[in-house]
């Protein structure tokens, strides 16, 4: 089984916006309401792919996951108290695998790669958020060391909070 992470092009977009529709389906059959049709959109996985900002698993030709890195903070994020000071941190974004391969470590490969990515780009910190009502990835998050910090809001998404976390990079 060997799986490669790499650079998304144009070419993987629909793949991309299929997986994360998948996703959402598959989270919305779960009473997780936290993508919908307005999120993750195919314009902003696209603005992802032109910043060089959206990775994809691949394995066999065929992109099981996604997930975007960026250095830059999302102003919703401004009002939390990180652990570390601002401005060499890496946020991750839409960290998506599709439904069928969830449970088999698709994820933690990817944050795995998220983590050493950031480690050799010297960032103090990786921050990220998940849904409250994500159980399942909040266990996936602090089963890494990551600290629960406070709470934000997408109200396109949901009324309920999305909790932020952070993890300091030894």
């Amino acid at each position: 089984m060997v799986s490669m992470i790499r650079k998304a092009t144009r070419q993987d977009l629909e793949s991309a916006k299929s997986l994360t529709e998948a996703c959402a389906a598959a989270m919305q059959e779960k009473a997780i309401f936290q993508w919908n049709e307005h999120y993750p959109s195919r314009e902003r996985l696209l603005e992802d792919i032109e910043k060089e900002e959206l990775y994809v698993l691949e394995e066999h030709g065929e992109i099981l996951g996604i997930i975007v890195l960026t250095p830059q903070i999302d102003e919703e994020y401004l009002p939390i108290e990180w652990l570390t000071p601002g401005g060499n941190n890496l946020y991750v974004h839409r960290l998506a695998t599709l439904p069928e391969v969830w449970g088999k470590g698709y994820g933690q490969k990817l944050m795995d790669f998220a983590e050493k990515f950031a480690a050799a780009q010297n960032y103090q910190s990786v921050r990220l958020d998940t849904f409250s009502k994500n159980k399942r990835n909040q266990k996936f998050y602090e089963s890494r060391d990551y600290k629960r910090l406070g709470n934000i809001f997408f109200p396109k998404q949901s009324e309920h909070p999305f909790y932020c976390y952070e993890k300091i990079l030894k």
